[in-house]
């Protein structure tokens, strides 16, 4: 079955710099070429044979699509390459972070602890891929469409954080009116809010909602996440228009952990929560 065209596909080694990231994907597109080439099909052929269309395929080659593991898997048997097209796997999984958020994808790497506030729309580590996709196509100015899909890519790869063994302990606190904005349309915020419960349900994660009518907020100078490392450090991350910020200073990060803390304290409990999102999606 073909794939739809944008549909998305470890390590903890430092960011790799951006010219680096064209340099390999061009260098498995090349590859990919290579032995297509050897074996004589077009790119229409190797697409039919590994349920890719021929864009996607064009786009790999040209070194403009982050493939996803299945892509070089399925390219690597159908062109009986051994391995050879496989093995970059690795190197394509460090390639597909933007690199604003290679430094967020590494702590996250490293955290055994999160805790994230987001007031306008779903948490990145909470959104199905329909609902990743609507938030980037929305932008503006306007991302390519391959902007969009190393984009969506990004975000899915990063929610690894949620099956990781051993697990994280995840809170996050969504904002009410996050659970009412269709982005996407109704049936994908319908989709989304059962991937919410879906999640929620999960003995490591914790999903509060903060009712609209809450006369006192701590979190109304925006949303921020905190990360709590391996080696016992907290750091804080905020995200605002077109700044992205790590905060360091042990000072700024208690006064993050102090807001999270009311926050957290003022929104629903986790049981009440589901209750709450079980109730807007029997609405929708």
């Amino acid at each position: 079955m073909t794939r739809e065209a944008g549909q998305s596909a470890g390590g903890t080694d430092l960011p790799v710099g951006e010219d680096d990231t064209t340099a390999v994907l061009k260098a498995v597109g090349r590859l990919v070429k290579l032995w297509r080439e050897r074996d004589g099909m077009t790119q229409a052929d190797l697409g039919s044979a590994i349920g890719y269309s021929v864009e996607q395929v064009s786009s790999v080659e040209r070194g403009r699509r982050v493939p996803k593991a299945e892509f070089l898997d399925r390219a690597d048997e159908a062109l009986g390459a051994g391995g050879v097209i496989a093995g970059m796997q690795q190197d394509v999984a460090q390639a597909r972070y933007p690199k604003k958020v290679r430094d967020l994808a590494k702590l996250e790497a490293e955290t055994v602890e999160l805790g994230a506030y987001a007031n306008h729309n779903l948490h990145g580590l909470l959104q199905t891929e329909e609902y990743t996709r609507a938030l980037f196509e929305m932008r503006r100015p306007t991302y390519s469409e391959e902007e969009i899909e190393q984009q969506v890519a990004a975000r899915m790869a990063r929610q690894e954080i949620i099956r990781r063994c051993p697990a994280p302990m995840l809170s996050f606190v969504q904002e009410e009116v996050t659970l009412y904005r269709p982005i996407g349309g109704r049936a994908a915020l319908r989709q989304q809010l059962e991937h919410l419960l879906e999640v929620g349900r999960l003995r490591h994660v914790n999903i509060q909602v903060m009712p609209t009518e809450r006369e006192e907020h701590a979190g109304m100078s925006g949303p921020f996440q905190l990360l709590r490392l391996k080696d016992g450090t907290t750091v804080g991350h905020t995200e605002m228009q077109l700044t992205n910020r790590l905060v360091t200073s042990a000072r700024e990060v208690q006064t993050l952990e102090m807001r999270y803390g009311i926050i957290r304290a003022q929104a629903l409990t986790p049981r009440e929560s589901l209750a709450f999102i079980e109730k807007v999606w029997g609405e929708r």
